[in-house]
């Protein structure tokens, strides 16, 4: 048995719960790096880069995928003090679980890069922070770079906090500048946790993994009562019971303990194998004389982005279909179903919460299960009502429904871009381009502005971003938020070759930019595939109109190669034979498309896929 890291509940008034909230690539899992060696709670023998973030991919990409927490202790005056650190996603994917981790805090640190100045998901998350009442403790990070302006910066932040520009700390995550001061200030700052410690035990999912040895490990915030190892617990959402193994601190590696009380954070396993049970924001309680209410704020995840995953070798559907068995293990949110195309075989319909969940996703199988693979062009979730009154829920273009549509309701998003004061004008033209309206704007300093939109998620999801990106010199960031539904006028455009329609390049796109997409496809698709023994047309159409139409010309055999001259009769009898011959396959032929135009094709729009927002 392990020896238990320690046997009394810390009180409350001891404990300070915190996060850090801040852009990708603004130094957060740097700053904790120096938090965890200044507190004593990683050897510097043991240290290395990232110290938080577990995954290959996440250590190569430098962003924070899963949320992670540990427990710092820091002394003031002969004091000692529990800090319970969450490092949160940065990205507009994983809100949800921002969310949830700024629920399991009292306190957060908003981290801002000196040398460029708040962003759109900064502001995003601060905006959530601001909502849950958390204090707010600004830092600005890197000021050893020689591109640092911090004075600029922190009137910047100071202005958007509501505090004076003095007042915002000023350290370097690399040197460790400064890092001390932030841990005393969130000590006195932050306020300690609330709550009841003689009622009946609640205590909040904010994250789980899967560890192949010992099942799932669900980490937690107790809220009230106490969470002790050996009683049975119960799951608020799903009814389910388990019987706790075990219950522990991260420090930053697993210490068992016995027991978490009010305002603690720590993990919990039970010995179930599947996330599935342990739900992001679901209440924990005892099973005997548990609580009857849960905490607010529970939701399951729901995809916003499908895109179909083919194996390139048609042999390997096995082993995706384990492979998403194994990688669900690891991820609730991932959602999927098998699905057949008439051009790419068998393989699975996956619905994801973002583009960057879909882009991790399909890393992540090709790499840690060798699996090559082809993804269809991502599609959003829409809602079709026919004349008769019947509705259907289409996540695929091949499931559009025959007959008269009545209204397409598509997801809207509101959308926050903010970028240097010079761009506005590239940047209006852009959105007003993907249907997007202006729902205000204002200037966050002299020369820095956040534009805000409702935009159409679909047309987000192609190249939005790349396309901002390269309108503003790389400067601009985007972050993106659900905002319900809305009626468009959408079509479905088919691709058809020889007359049969293809599957996999079929597309559901607004009515206006119908025909840009057709010629764009059949251009695209002409040049792809190779010619074949007769002519086959290349075309796109809406319903049974034809749109666009390219054609690719047959290889011809030179007939004529034998006749020497002669009468011009028998050249034309030979020409003629040959015009029934190709007419007759024609009939009969089956156009062969290889694999490399299904996969040049479909990464037309690799869909903003080199996101690292």
């Amino acid at each position: 048995m392990s020896t238990f890291a320690d046997t009394t509940f810390t009180p409350p008034e001891l404990i300070r719960n915190f996060c850090i909230i801040a852009h990708i690539d603004h130094g957060k899992s740097t700053l904790a790096d120096r938090m965890l060696q200044l507190t004593g709670v990683v050897e510097a023998r043991d240290m290395r880069a990232q110290y938080l973030d577990r995954m290959d991919i996440e250590r190569e990409r430098g962003i924070t995928i899963k949320a992670q927490n540990v427990r710092l202790p820091w002394k003031i005056e002969d004091q000692d003090y529990v800090l319970h650190m969450i490092d949160t996603p940065g990205h507009v994917d994983f809100t949800y679980e921002v969310s949830r981790a700024l629920d399991a805090c009292e306190g957060a640190i908003l981290l801002v890069d000196a040398a460029q100045g708040i962003e759109a998901q900064t502001l995003a998350n601060l905006y959530m922070a601001l909502e849950r009442d958390l204090t707010i403790i600004p830092v600005l990070n890197k000021i050893d770079l020689p591109a640092a302006d911090p004075e600029k910066y922190a009137k910047e932040l100071a202005h958007i906090v509501g505090c004076e520009p003095e007042d915002v700390l000023r350290v370097s995550g690399k040197t460790g500048l400064g890092v001390s001061e932030l841990l005393d200030r969130t000590v006195r700052d932050v306020p300690p946790p609330v709550g009841a410690a003689d009622a009946p035990a609640r205590a909040m999912i904010f994250d789980s993994v899967y560890d192949t040895y010992r099942g799932v490990v669900t980490y937690i915030r107790v809220m009230d009562g106490k969470i002790v190892p050996r009683e049975k617990i119960k799951m608020m959402s799903t009814g389910a019971t388990h019987e706790l193994l075990e219950v522990g601190i991260i420090s930053p590696e697993p210490k068992p303990t016995k027991g978490l009380g009010v305002g603690e954070v720590g993990y919990l396993i039970t010995g179930v194998k599947d996330v599935r049970q342990s739900k992001v924001g679901d209440t924990v309680t005892s099973a005997n004389k548990g609580a009857t209410e849960a905490l607010a704020g529970f939701r399951e995840p729901l995809p916003m982005v499908y895109s179909g995953l083919y194996p390139m070798d048609g042999s390997d559907y096995p082993l995706l279909r384990d492979a998403l068995d194994k990688l669900l293990l690891n991820d609730a949110a991932l959602t999927y179903e098998p699905e057949t195309s008439a051009a790419l075989g068998f393989g699975f319909r996956v619905g994801f919460l973002g583009l960057l969940h879909l882009e991790i996703t399909r890393d992540r199988l090709e790499r840690e299960f060798g699996l090559d693979l082809i993804s269809t062009a991502p599609n959003v979730v829409y809602r079709v009502v026919l004349d008769d009154g019947s509705e259907h829920v289409v996540t695929n273009p091949s499931d559009w429904p025959v007959g008269k549509i009545s209204e397409v309701h598509e997801p809207v998003t509101k959308c926050t871009v903010i970028a240097p004061s010079e761009f506005i004008g590239a940047i209006m033209e852009l959105c007003q381009s993907r249907r997007g309206q202006l729902g205000g704007m204002d200037y966050l300093s002299e020369d820095r502005v956040e534009l805000r939109y409702t935009m159409p998620l679909g047309e987000i999801i192609f190249d939005f971003f790349d396309a901002l990106k390269s309108r503003t010199r790389g400067y601009a960031s985007l972050d993106y938020e659900e905002a319900g539904e809305q009626v468009s006028d959408l079509v479905k455009v088919d691709i058809l070759l020889q007359g049969e329609a293809v599957d996999a390049f079929s597309a559901i796109v607004h009515k206006d930019s119908s025909f840009a997409y057709g010629t764009k496809m059949t251009t695209k698709l002409r040049e792809l595939i190779p010619r074949q023994q007769f002519e086959v047309p290349i075309q796109a159409a809406v319903g049974a109109r034809v749109i666009a139409r390219e054609n690719i010309r047959a290889i011809r055999k030179d007939v004529l190669a034998k006749c020497y001259g002669g009468d011009i009769s028998r050249k034309r009898k030979l020409l003629e034979k040959q015009k029934e011959g190709k007419k007759r396959m024609k009939m009969v032929g089956r156009v062969e498309v290889p694999q490399e135009a299904f996969v040049a094709a479909l990464s037309t729009d690799e869909s903003g896929d080199k996101k690292k927002k």
